[in-house]
């Protein structure tokens, strides 16, 4: 599954991604792939838990 993916580096040097298309989504890391990977993950559990409550 392919995710659309924002990340930025921010003042202090840590990496934000975001997945703007899943309210909540976003992660930091100490790269931007660590921050991505970590973006990816938390939007496939979102998407998981939005699947079993249904």
């Amino acid at each position: 599954m392919n995710f659309h993916i924002e990340y930025e580096q921010e003042t202090d040097g840590r990496w934000l991604a975001e997945v703007p298309g899943i309210p909540g989504v976003l992660a930091y890391g100490t790269t931007a792939n660590e921050a991505m990977a970590k973006a990816e993950i938390l939007a496939l559990r979102v998407l998981a838990e939005r699947i079993e409550s249904e």
